[in-house]
């Protein structure tokens, strides 16, 4: 099975959070409403280039989310 490399979540108990999953290292779940970031990966190395890294995540996250509310107004 071939996992993607960003998947949506949802969740009930939050109705207005817009979850997203990172499924490659660093492995994470991002809430896109307030961009809180839990880590289920260590992050090890220089910190700026960690810092880096992260904004780049965070940028590709929303960029997937904003993709895909695009594909369910066309259908």
């Amino acid at each position: 099975m071939t996992v993607p490399k960003f998947l949506l979540g949802d969740n009930t108990d939050h109705p207005e959070d817009i979850f997203i999953v990172h499924t490659e290292y660093p492995h994470f779940i991002i809430n896109l409403l307030n961009d809180d970031i839990e880590w289920f990966d260590e992050l090890r190395g220089d910190e700026s280039e960690i810092a880096l890294e992260i904004a780049g995540l965070i940028e590709e996250a929303s960029i997937f989310y904003d993709r895909e509310m695009e594909r369910y107004t066309e259908d």
